[in-house]
């Protein structure tokens, strides 16, 4: 059987900041799918759409790639093969 992945405690409060700004992508794309014309709605949405960038971008080079299909890059050598990923932990 495998060990438990070990990882450092920021990767655990990294990622939930991450998923706290793209569950909030979320409820606001929904809102703005049924209120198209609140422009305040709008500029929220897309200050925390570069929020969310800037986290991924930050945790991606703390950790490695989240992303597949070409959304993340990877570093020299080829990083998908290495864990944890985010599922995993």
């Amino acid at each position: 059987m495998d060990e438990p992945i070990q990882v450092p405690d920021s990767y655990y409060s990294d990622l939930k900041a991450l998923q706290a700004v793209d569950f909030t992508l979320v409820e606001l794309t929904l809102y703005l799918d049924t209120h198209p014309n609140d422009l305040e709605a709008l500029k929220q949405f897309n200050s925390t759409a570069k929020k969310s960038a800037e986290l991924r971008d930050g945790f991606e080079a703390r950790y490695g790639p989240l992303r597949q299909f070409g959304h993340s890059l990877s570093a020299y050598p080829w990083q998908w093969k290495d864990t944890p990923w985010p599922w995993q932990v």
